[in-house]
């Protein structure tokens, strides 16, 4: 056990364009050179295709048709396929020095995975995991995850469908695995479930997983709750 909880910096961005989002992920990646705190950026992102790097170019006919539906496409350097973002689902980027955690990416992808069954757990909902990264309600993704790892400073994350607009999924093989459906907090309890009320789920799940104090810009607050 470590003998100090790290801090990490709770960073809400409210709806933020794809690229704006990586160009902060950069800027937070940067200060660990200067041993500043880990950080949890928490954002929206207005509709958008994005592709990792387990796959060559997608054809240029697809990303145009998925254009005209009018989404952004961007190719990351996250691991995995093809997925989507959009209104009503919570993104969330850990920029954390896995130094001051455990050294160690495949730990680290399972941490974030229970913090995500955890989440679901809140709610009620039975999420598990599979050999296919990510969170799953039965054979239904509920949540994606694709992380990018340098000199074990952490960048990219999950994706929590909330209340999206799962039609986007529609025009895609989410994550490139055939035969699997997508589904969200919202239609898993056949109410609405917002980004907002699931946050606090989030952040309570993710200091417990981590072990870690979570601080934000307004108020302190310890990563079980009670004030710091």
């Amino acid at each position: 056990m470590r003998g100090v909880r790290p801090v990490v910096e709770v960073v809400r961005l409210g709806l933020v364009s794809y690229p704006e989002a990586l160009r902060l992920q950069q800027v937070y990646v940067d200060r660990h050179r200067s041993g500043a705190a880990h950080a949890l950026l928490l954002c929206q992102h207005p509709p958008v295709y994005t592709t990792g790097l387990r796959h060559a170019p997608y054809p240029a006919a697809l990303l145009d048709r998925l254009r005209l539906l009018g989404a952004a496409v961007h190719r990351t350097n996250r691991g995995g396929l093809i997925t989507f973002h959009g209104p009503g689902q919570l993104v969330c980027y850990p920029v954390l020095h896995l130094a001051g955690f455990k050294k160690s990416v495949r730990w680290y992808v399972c941490e974030l995975e229970k913090t995500i069954v955890s989440v679901c757990s809140r709610f009620g909902i039975e999420a598990s995991t599979s050999p296919h990264t990510g969170v799953w309600v039965g054979d239904n993704k509920i949540c994606a995850i694709g992380i990018h790892c340098g000199r074990y400073i952490t960048s990219h994350g999950l994706a929590l469908n909330c209340n999206t607009d799962m039609s986007w999924f529609g025009h895609i093989v989410p994550c490139g695995i055939e035969g699997k459906g997508v589904t969200s907090l919202s239609a898993e309890l056949q109410r609405d479930v917002s980004v907002e009320e699931t946050i606090p789920h989030l952040l309570d799940a993710f200091g417990e997983r981590f072990d870690c104090r979570l601080t934000d810009a307004q108020t302190e607050t310890d990563s079980r709750g009670s004030s710091a």
